[in-house]
């Protein structure tokens, strides 16, 4: 019988298959046990993120709990100062009342002897009834003597105002109006905390205009002694006189745009002062207006272009091209407001202004358009005010945060003979008021020629040429000064005003500059001031209009424009000069 041999290879075999599926078993517990180590891991890492959020909550707490502790103490400390003040008061009071009782017993001893003054002063009344009447009868003489001295110093006055206008025109002195708004109904609303236990009025009215070249002060500010303050300009506005009033003032300033001069006109005055009114008249929905008062209540920008195209049509050989730049003065940057796009709409691009070789200012690439009525003009003046930047504050609704420059350019001919005949008697008219005095004094004669003889000049061949003399008018919406604490602004419209100040305090020490006679002249300090260099220092025929308040509340920016307008009428600059004819296209 054959023996049967176990087969090892088999039974080895089954071992290791069993022990390769032991081996995965234990391989897929440990992948299982790392997933689960994972999972914890990430668990325990939230945990640690919660005791630390809940750390820092007890942190907060704590610091929580230690302020209220403070405030606690600093309030049982304010206590304690209370009734020690309490305490003090009573004191106070206590002195009062025996003060008053000694008060009381004065008066009445006061009492009897004033009484018997009375009955001596009734005695003297008495008399002095008698001579009244003695009085009376003197003073119906007296007044009319009055009256007629009255009628000429009148006439006597208006001749001393055409001679000083004559003055301030051959000095080059700036001329300053000045206007006083009449009282608005915000005047009493948005008052400052501060101000509201005063015992002023702050709508009380304390600027007056005296007559039509003074404007009274009444400085009434707590703590102060009360006094009066006087300005002389060279015309002064009240509250009741209109636009037509004040643009009447202002018309011979167009009519000398046509002589060949350059002109210049500027607003001046703190927010709400009025400028924007004076110069372009109702512009906001808050001033809207019914049509039949539209012509009365217009302002200068509109009435100096229905003017200037009425002298033009007066006299049409003169072939006249009225052509009218707008820019704006923002965050002391220039943006010209009738630079377009690619669609044609005006956006209002940023323009630069440089000083050129002849030392002029002049804004590369600003835009001009050629305007042919005033409809055209106003209609593109309409556009730009849609561009400029007005932001409300506690001061006024609708503030101008922007200077405003609006400038005509006139390009016309003229007869040379004619041209040159005015510039002669201009010049002839200057020797005559400038050296004759001092020949005369001299015991000399004077040089000029006699009347009926013409002066000597040196001959011009132009008849060949084209004659043309170009002028420019500026007119100027300066933005309102601003005490930010009174105005209320914050964030972007307090950078706004800060740079509005200073553009008008860069104005004053240009002005400052000029009245001193000062070598240099810091027209750069300011976009504005670079703008207008060639009319606040040049030979043009500069006109400032100060717009101030009447009240009480704005006293502090009143007296600020008042003096303002003092300094501007101190500048003494060059005389100003008649354009030079253009001959083709270039000055000759």
């Amino acid at each position: 019988m054959p023996v049967k041999t176990f087969n090892w290879n088999f039974v080895t075999d089954q071992r290791i298959q069993q022990l390769k599926g032991q081996v995965r078993a234990k391989e897929e517990r440990i992948v299982q046990l790392e997933t689960e180590n994972a999972v914890l891991h990430l668990k325990l890492a939230e945990y640690y993120e919660i005791i630390g959020r809940s750390n820092s909550k007890a942190v907060q707490l704590c610091s929580l709990y230690n302020e209220q502790q403070d405030l606690r103490r600093n309030t049982y400390l304010n206590l304690i100062q209370i009734c020690q003040e309490v305490q003090k008061l009573k004191q106070e009071l206590k002195d009062f009342q025996s003060f008053s009782r000694l008060l009381v017993s004065n008066f009445h001893h006061q009492y009897q002897e004033c009484l018997s003054q009375i009955v001596d002063a009734v005695q003297g009344t008495q008399i002095e009834n008698e001579n009244l009447q003695s009085f009376q009868a003197r003073t119906v003489d007296l007044e009319q003597s009055l009256q007629e001295i009255n009628e000429l110093y009148q006439v006597e006055k208006r001749k001393r105002k055409e001679l000083h206008n004559n003055l301030v025109e051959l000095r080059g002195n700036i001329r300053v109006h000045c206007r006083i708004r009449p009282l608005l109904p915000f005047d009493t609303e948005s008052v400052e905390p501060a101000f509201q236990n005063r015992s002023i009025s702050l709508s009380e009215k304390v600027i007056h205009a005296m007559d039509d070249e003074t404007v009274l002060v009444r400085c009434n500010r707590p703590g102060h002694p009360l006094f009066n303050k006087t300005f002389q300009f060279e015309r002064v506005y009240s509250p009741l006189e209109s636009q037509t009033i004040v643009f009447g003032d202002v018309r011979p300033l167009i009519t000398s745009l046509l002589d060949g001069y350059n002109v210049c006109i500027m607003t001046y005055g703190q927010t709400g002062s009025g400028k924007s009114y004076t110069m372009l008249g109702p512009h906001s929905e808050s001033d809207a207006i019914s049509p039949s008062e539209a012509d009365h209540e217009m302002g200068i920008i509109p009435r100096a272009a229905g003017e200037l195209f009425r002298l033009l049509s007066k006299n049409p050989t003169v072939n006249p091209r009225v052509e009218v730049s707008i820019v704006e003065v923002y965050n002391n940057e220039l943006f010209d407001l009738l630079a377009k796009d690619s669609s044609g709409t005006i956006v209002g691009v940023k323009r630069d202004v440089i000083t050129t070789k002849e030392g002029k200012s002049n804004v590369p690439l600003l835009t001009y358009e050629l305007v042919e009525s005033p409809a055209e003009f106003m209609k593109l003046i309409n556009k730009s005010l849609q561009l400029r930047v007005r932001h409300p504050t506690l001061v006024h609704a609708d503030s101008s945060r922007s200077h405003l420059v609006v400038t005509i350019t006139l390009t016309m001919s003229v007869p040379f003979d004619s041209y040159v005949d005015q510039q002669s008697s201009q010049k002839l008219c200057k020797e005559i008021l400038c050296t004759t005095p001092q020949k005369v004094m001299k015991g000399e004669k004077p040089s000029f020629p006699l009347r009926g003889s013409s002066p000597a000049s040196a001959p011009l061949d132009l008849t060949e040429q084209q004659k043309q003399v170009q002028t420019k008018l500026q007119l100027v919406d300066l933005a309102g000064s601003e005490c930010i604490g009174m105005s209320g602004v914050t964030g972007t419209v307090l950078r706004e005003t800060s740079f509005i100040n200073r553009s008008l305090a860069a104005l004053a020490d240009v002005l400052g500059a000029l009245s001193e006679h000062r070598g240099h002249i810091p027209y750069r300090n300011s976009k504005l001031t670079h703008l207008l260099q060639d009319s606040i220092g040049g030979d043009a025929k500069l006109l400032v209009l100060l717009c101030v308040s009447p009240c009480q509340k704005y006293l502090a920016e009143t007296l600020q424009s008042l003096g303002f307008g003092s300094r501007a009428r101190q500048v003494q600059r060059v005389q100003a000069k008649r354009r030079n004819l253009l001959v083709s296209g270039k000055s000759k």
